[in-house]
């Protein structure tokens, strides 16, 4: 019977150097998306806007009502999650049709 001995060799292991540079990444920014819909009138979509959009104004309201209405879907605010999520929360508890928060 033969019985064989394995040596394994020995490497030294080498940490790879650290970096002492941090790369901070800015928080993705969420837009806010009203879409068309067959029930909800242009003045209801415009003051929805100027009372939940901070910052709206009467002017960009009717241009962001009409871009609802001709091409199906209007961005209405982009900024950080949070306050996202609240405008699109007001504005479907207001009765607008909202399409899902997307990653700008």
């Amino acid at each position: 019977m033969v019985t064989r001995l394995s040596i394994a060799a020995t490497v030294p292991t080498i940490a790879p150097e650290r970096s002492s540079q941090v790369t901070y990444k800015p928080y993705p920014n969420y837009k806010v998306i009203v879409l068309n819909d067959d029930f909800n009138t242009f003045q209801h979509v415009h003051d929805c806007l100027v009372k939940y959009i901070p910052g709206m104004t009467s002017d960009r309201a009717w241009e962001l009502t009409n871009q609802v209405h001709h091409e199906g879907q209007a961005i209405v605010w982009v900024g950080p999650q949070e306050p996202a999520e609240l405008y699109h929360q007001q504005l479907r508890r207001a009765g607008l049709t909202m399409a899902p928060l997307e990653a700008a």
